[in-house]
């Protein structure tokens, strides 16, 4: 249980890493520590969804692996 927890836990730990950047990067610039552009906020943003589709993609195809999904035509 504990090993299935930390597995599920590793897979989002880079996009969790992302979101943690992301928003300390933005209480910097609101609070007037460091001007920087937005541009790389984007850039993590851009590289988050990546990662999280990448889980998404993965996870889905295991599930479409685990049990095959039959569709029944209606005539």
């Amino acid at each position: 249980m504990l090993k299935n927890s930390f597995r599920n836990f590793a897979n989002y730990e880079l996009f969790i890493l992302i979101g943690i950047l992301m928003t300390i990067g933005t209480l910097i610039k609101l609070l007037g520590i460091k001007d920087f552009s937005s541009d790389w906020f984007w850039l993590l943003a851009g590289v988050g969804l990546i990662i999280e589709g990448s889980i998404l993609l993965v996870k889905q195809r295991k599930f479409d692996k685990k049990y095959k999904i039959i569709e029944v035509c209606e005539k």
